[in-house]
């Protein structure tokens, strides 16, 4: 079993503690006092702040406390939201056809969210059309301006010109 994050009952390791929790009259108390009425009304005595001179501690239901906290960070968790990153391939030389049929793909990968990276990969040769590349990635960026927002214009990088878009913040 992994070690306590609080140091609660027995363990508590000072003389005297300033004692606080529900019902319970605050005040410096010895440490044997102390847990004689966290032991009264059936609760755990739990050091939330060793630092303190002296030490602080809470008369509570320290099981019940953890479930409370872990409860909290799940719920924290799953409000994180994931970035999830869809990307898109082109040609130097993509025609009209192939480039509406990516156009689509890539509205719908902003609709869900997602951010998109769409790149023009230069084989061989090909990289003399830096030019047509650039244009075509800034030509996707204006088709798709009511959806996404570039994020980074694009820029190449070795055989690649690269170009983020993020989704737009819709109300």
């Amino acid at each position: 079993m992994k070690e306590d994050q609080h140091r609660i009952n027995k363990k508590i390791r000072s003389d005297e503690v300033r004692l606080v929790g529900d019902n319970v009259e605050m005040g410096v108390y010895p440490i044997q006092k102390a847990l004689e009425i966290a032991d009264e009304q059936g609760l755990d005595l739990v050091e939330i702040s060793p630092n303190a001179k002296p030490p602080v501690a809470k008369v509570m239901d320290y099981k019940k406390f953890l479930y409370e906290q872990k409860k909290r960070e799940k719920a924290l968790k799953a409000k994180a939201s994931q970035v999830v990153v869809k990307e898109i391939r082109f040609g130097p030389n993509t025609d009209d056809h192939d480039y509406e049929f990516k156009k689509r793909n890539a509205e719908k990968f902003l609709k869900d969210g997602a951010k998109l990276k769409a790149f023009v990969f230069f084989k061989g040769r090909s990289i003399v059309f830096k030019d047509k590349g650039e244009i075509l990635l800034l030509r996707l960026a204006q088709d798709l301006e009511d959806l996404g927002k570039v994020e980074q214009m694009p820029k190449l990088e070795g055989k690649r010109m690269t170009m983020f878009l993020a989704p737009r913040k819709t109300k």
